[in-house]
């Protein structure tokens, strides 16, 4: 009997010489990682272990972004405890103000993850990374501050379903549309404690952007890991990161004779931009069935939407036009990096004179942290991940989830709205 991707990189990390789903497994881990929610809870559980010695300062992540620049004193404190245990530990990834980003924006894009590796983070979209080809996945706190001491980890191995998806995207569809689909279809349980496996020739033609969205949003279906095989356009994203990530990355791809536990296939070719609403990422409606819901606010951005190609694509709509009267448009590039290269296209001064706000890194709104908490009664149309109750704010207020382009074109008319309504 063959492997998928994920078992195949679980074995390689257990030292064991079969594994099969359900079966638990102590596996060593090429990086873990925390931020200023999660950290500070690992440090103290570590520290009151009596452990006063990290594994290895280069298998450590830390990036205070959730509420950072800190938004209030208790924020501060967690962020200054990262700072500390940093420097205390000599943990050379470490990324404060000025050089952070959103922490999964950041990883892949500073070259710390690559194909083959096992990666944990205190923090339920670390699944991100599967877009590499690696397995990554959300752990707790505590088990954090365990991997701290010895970078090891228990898990469970799960199983895998099998994604294929077929046809030709339509013109303002991408990895977004892709992934709410897909939840809508299956549900917030309908991967529930397992492997997502993205593939199929839409995905092959994907570009690590799109993958990126995709695995992000796996835990939206509770899904532990959403893995995509790695190939020549992943190889093109790696060929500009440090090459030692490139020496120790690890080409897996799933054997023939893989068992998954189901397999879906569908053909996308008519799909138009999905957006999911309030206030489950399952509620899912195409675009156009949603035009006369009004909005007080919108947000591009996110570790799902805040990259470089997203804010081009909201740059190209906005560009010329003004966000619609009252309503509050916000952008959030992920990182410090994509920060500069916005603004030296121009990406920036177009948000800015569309009458938008353009926001240093930080996670803010999509958690209703700041930089954009509603109020009873708002709602806001967001490129974030989530849209539960009370997420952004109020639980009063309502979410909607969709791709930057329905973000950038529903911020001028005020309501949700296809993008071709402004074109």
């Amino acid at each position: 009997m063959g492997y998928t991707i994920a078992e195949k990189i679980l074995l390689a990390h257990s030292g064991r010489e079969s594994i099969k789903p359900g079966e638990f497994i102590e596996a060593s881990v090429d990086l873990c990682l925390g931020n200023d929610i999660t950290a500070p809870l690992a440090i103290v559980e570590f520290k009151k272990a009596g452990f006063t010695k990290v594994f290895d300062r280069n298998k450590i992540a830390l990036v205070p972004d959730h509420f950072a620049p800190a938004k209030d004193l208790r924020s501060a404190n967690n962020c200054k405890m990262l700072a500390d245990f940093a420097k205390e530990q000599r943990i050379k990834n470490y990324f404060e103000i000025g050089c952070m980003g959103i922490e999964h924006a950041l990883l892949p894009e500073m070259g710390l993850v690559g194909p083959g590796a096992l990666v944990i983070g205190a923090d339920s979209h670390t699944c991100t990374y599967g877009a590499m080809g690696a397995y990554s996945t959300g752990v707790g706190s505590t088990d954090l501050a365990r991997a701290f001491a010895d970078g090891k980890v228990w898990l469970k191995v799960p199983p895998s379903v099998r994604f294929i998806y077929k046809g030709k995207l339509n013109k303002w569809c991408g990895g977004k549309d892709l992934i709410l689909y897909t939840i809508g279809q299956i549900g917030v349980e309908g991967a529930s404690y397992k492997v997502m496996e993205f593939c199929g020739p839409v995905i092959s033609k994907l570009e690590m952007d799109g993958r990126f969205t995709m695995s992000n949003m796996a835990i939206e279906a509770g899904a532990r890991a959403g893995i995509i095989e790695p190939d020549a356009i992943t190889k093109q994203y790696l060929s500009g990161r440090p090459s030692s990530v490139v020496r120790r990355s690890k080409y897996y791809k799933s054997d023939k004779d893989a068992v998954y536990e189901k397999t879906y296939d569908w053909d996308i070719s008519g799909l138009e931009p999905q957006v999911a609403c309030p206030h489950l990422p399952s509620n899912v409606k195409p675009v156009s069935q949603l035009s006369r819901v009004q909005l007080d606010q919108v947000v591009i951005g996110s570790c799902t939407n805040g990259r470089i190609s997203d804010l081009r694509i909201a740059a190209k709509l906005l560009k010329g036009k003004k966000a619609a009267s009252g309503l509050k448009l916000i952008i959030i590039p992920a990182t410090q990096k994509i920060y500069l290269q916005a603004v030296r296209e121009g990406l920036a001064e177009i948000f800015v004179k569309a009458g938008g706000i353009f926001s240093t890194p930080t996670c803010g709104p999509c958690l209703g942290g700041h930089m954009g908490v509603l109020t009873e009664g708002e709602t806001a149309l967001a490129t974030t991940n989530r849209n539960f109750i009370g997420r952004m704010g109020s639980p009063q207020s309502f979410v909607y989830l969709s791709n930057p382009a329905v973000a950038a074109a529903s911020a001028v008319t005020g309501r949700i709205t296809h993008p071709e309504e402004i074109r």
